[in-house]
């Protein structure tokens, strides 16, 4: 039975032009300024797909993408998959090492970019690669750059070249997460793996044919491309907003009629922690589903904001969604979906009994669900599955019932505002400063109850490093998200024999260290008021 969820022929291509000839003038996606329906996307897509191919494009290809969250970028995304190339997309955050590690680390054939993010990007360039600037060329671009017009239009009869659109199981991005103990991966995501993850959100959100949904979800994730291509699965539309705000969340999704919004990580406390106002119930929104929902905060999220809370539990390397809880137990992350198994398995290898902790495994009942593995890095491929099942390195517990509920992660990662960050990128880029000996990161729970950054920090001998001049290293040379905001300086670390830092005996509270949310509150402080709280 679970095979009858991908027994279809559609591929992500092939299921926008079927929409387009079955909905031609459904509107797929709208803005403050505009709109597509399916027919205008389906052109458009095809002809931007053209105008890469001018460029040497193909199938095959790795084309690095730093957009903005805006129509555009969704029609880029499409026009790659057209061609068979295989879409890079960049956290827009990124800056120094981790955008160059990247960078050097894919090797793009072209990079696809807004000239907004070009003082990141140009530094880490050579100028072999060919960036493609979406409308605007920034001034010191090289020679082989150019300016690429959206929309773009077609000079020839794009019925006579054929498209190189993706078989099933053909990789159509690579979606870099954070390591734990070491760089970023590459997670390769196939056409199955994107149309795997569509099913799921629609399991999850329950939306049906002529539901709207507010589209902030960053498009570098597989959980902002999921809803992308759920929009080409169903006849529902995406209403766009250029980024997550916790102040104007709700009128936005009242005025544009939203029925559904997407949550990850902090976004449930932020709203929570807005000032109650008229906008709380004046909106359509039935069903906010996503994942990381505190259980405590479940009940009050609903009876504030008068929607239904559907949680969820997934990853990228499993087609970002596996369990799910569309019944409303709050804490629960629910059963798994029926194409996918999970187990939870004790220390000594036994599969755990109702009630008791164990790391949680899953396994595709239909076959190509799972990553088939890490771009360039061979070990950590062979290590991904053990008989079949992935190990996630998350401990788990589950009730007599079946449900399960996640209980915390085994990894050295820390999940903060729905961005997975791995603390050996943060301590690899505070290690190189020169005052410092060496760092290391753990997550907190701050005021909210959702998960922040803590560093603790062992200065050089006789160095008189200030927190807030560590913090300034910082912003120009990590993505915000990075940027921690307790600093703790420490003599020395408790370390193990073999001379490992024992990060469970550092101090979990965030009274006894500094804190950057209370610095930035002072007037005429830098270092950046781009790092707000209510702002992802």
């Amino acid at each position: 039975m679970a095979h009858m969820y991908f027994d279809s022929p559609l591929t992500i291509g092939r299921m926008l032009r079927q929409r387009a000839a079955q909905d031609p003038d459904h509107v797929f996606c709208r803005w403050d300024t505009g709109s597509f329906t399916c027919r205008q996307l389906d052109d458009t897509v095809d002809a931007l797909a053209f105008k890469f191919n001018e460029q040497g494009l193909g199938r095959g290809d790795r084309v690095m993408t730093m957009l903005g969250h805006h129509p555009d970028h969704i029609v880029t995304m499409l026009a790659l998959m057209r061609l068979g190339a295989v879409v890079v997309p960049v956290n827009t955050a990124l800056r120094g090492d981790s955008l160059n590690y990247l960078y050097r680390h894919c090797e793009p054939a072209a990079i696809v970019a807004d000239a907004l993010f070009a003082d990141q990007l140009m530094p880490e360039l050579d100028g072999a690669v060919p960036v493609l600037w979406r409308n605007e060329m920034p001034a010191g671009a090289s020679s082989s750059s150019i300016c690429l017009a959206y929309p773009p239009i077609a000079e020839t009869d794009l019925a006579r070249w054929p498209d190189g659109d993706a078989r099933a199981d053909d990789t159509v991005a690579i979606c870099y997460t954070s390591g734990t103990t070491g760089p970023p991966k590459g997670v390769l995501i196939t056409d199955k793996m994107c149309r795997c993850a569509a099913q799921s959100s629609a399991f999850l959100s329950r939306m049906k044919a002529g539901d709207t949904a507010l589209f902030w979800d960053p498009l570098y994730h597989l959980f902002g491309m999921e809803v992308m291509i759920l929009a080409l699965a169903k006849p529902i539309t995406l209403a766009m907003v250029e980024r997550f705000s916790a102040s104007s969340f709700w009128q936005w999704a009242t005025a544009l009629e939203a029925t559904h919004i997407h949550y990850v990580g902090g976004v449930i406390q932020l709203l929570l922690k807005q000032p109650p106002t008229d906008a709380d119930r004046a909106h359509s929104v039935r069903v906010a589903w996503g994942g990381g929902c505190p259980a405590d905060l479940w009940r009050p999220f609903e009876e504030r904001f008068g929607v239904k809370v559907h949680d969820s539990f997934g990853m990228t390397e499993t087609s970002a969604l596996n369990i799910i809880n569309t019944e409303g137990v709050p804490g629960s992350v629910g059963i798994p979906l029926p194409y996918f198994e999970a187990k939870l398995l004790t220390d000594s290898g036994e599969e755990a009994q109702a009630g008791e902790l164990g790391e949680l495994l899953i396994r595709d009942r239909v076959p190509g669900l799972i990553t088939p593995g890490y771009f360039r890095n061979e070990e950590a491929t062979a290590a991904l599955k053990q008989d079949g099942w992935l190990r996630t390195g998350d401990l788990l517990k589950r009730d007599p019932s079946g449900r399960f509920y996640f209980f915390s992660r085994m990894k050295d990662c820390v999940r903060r505002r729905g961005e997975n960050i791995s603390a050996w990128e943060v301590e690899h880029v505070i290690n190189k400063h020169p005052a410092v000996v060496e760092s290391a990161l753990v997550g907190v729970q701050n005021e909210f109850g959702d998960e922040d950054l803590k560093i603790f920090v062992q200065k050089a001998p006789g160095e008189a490093l200030k927190a807030e001049e560590l913090i300034a290293w910082c912003v120009d040379r990590l993505p915000r998200f990075q940027v921690p905001r307790f600093i703790a300086f420490i003599e020395a670390f408790p370390r193990t024999p073999t001379q490992r830092i024992q990060k469970f005996a550092l101090s979990k509270a965030i009274d006894d260290c500094w804190d950057r949310e209370q610095y930035t509150a002072r007037p005429n402080n830098h270092p950046d008021s781009r790092l707000a709280r209510t702002e992802l």
